[in-house]
């Protein structure tokens, strides 16, 4: 069993879709290995992937590795250590990330650029429930005293974002979803893609003479989800 770094907080048809997308897509992953699985959600609507078989361990892996891992409480998070966890809030005193047990990233350990919390998410256009990598604040075994900040490997992410042609990332929407809906808002030649940054976080990537606050209106009303630019 595995607990993925990545949630399903939507309910009735919305949420059997995105389970149904969820399956197909560990089959993707790992349907090529001698093993069988059951993709399910936590109470705390992590999703959790049951496996069984003689591939098992290496389903886990290859699954861990795809979407990042929740630990399990007792073994705790260790100061040092990457993680991934999904955004959950933010407001003055930083960001606050759900990894199976809350973790907050100080305003001051952020680093991303100037400005508040609020405002660094209104510039990189992230969205609630959004996996991100950290590192893990606290005592290292060598006794050093580290913070709690995002990964170097996530900030940089981030910036690649904004040297891009700009983005508008949405939540509570599957790939599949953002996808159509652009088509039917009639934006589908406006576009580069659409790419996955968890289950139900998508980054609609946009065309060079393409204006993400333009785009993000036309598909406002088709789409009900939380949805923010980057440009």
């Amino acid at each position: 069993m595995v607990v993925l770094a990545t949630k399903c907080y939507v309910e009735g048809d919305a949420r059997e879709r995105a389970l149904d997308g969820m399956n197909s897509l560990v089959d993707n992953d790992v349907g090529d290995l001698h093993v069988e699985w059951n993709v399910g959600v936590r109470g705390d609507d992590f999703v959790q992937v049951d496996l069984t078989g003689d591939d098992a361990e290496v389903a886990r892996n290859v699954l861990i590795e795809e979407w990042g891992e929740i630990v399990a409480h007792d073994e705790g998070l260790e100061a040092g250590e990457e993680y991934v966890g999904t955004l959950e809030g933010w407001g003055d005193a930083g960001f606050t990330l759900d990894a199976g047990e809350e973790v907050t990233i100080a305003a001051e350990d952020i680093e991303l650029g100037r400005g508040s919390p609020e405002q660094i998410v209104e510039r990189f256009g992230l969205v609630q429930h959004l996996p991100m990598r950290f590192v893990q604040g606290g005592e290292t075994e060598d006794g050093d005293h580290v913070p709690t900040k995002l990964a170097e490997s996530e900030v940089d992410r981030l910036y690649d974002w904004q040297r891009g042609n700009g983005r508008v990332n949405v939540n509570s929407a599957t790939r599949g979803e953002a996808r159509a809906t652009v088509n039917r808002a009639g934006h589908a030649q406006d576009i580069v893609t659409v790419e996955r940054l968890g289950l139900l976080e998508q980054s609609i990537v946009c065309k060079e003479d393409t204006d993400p606050p333009g785009l993000l209106a036309a598909i406002g009303a088709y789409l009900p989800a939380e949805m923010r630019c980057v440009v």
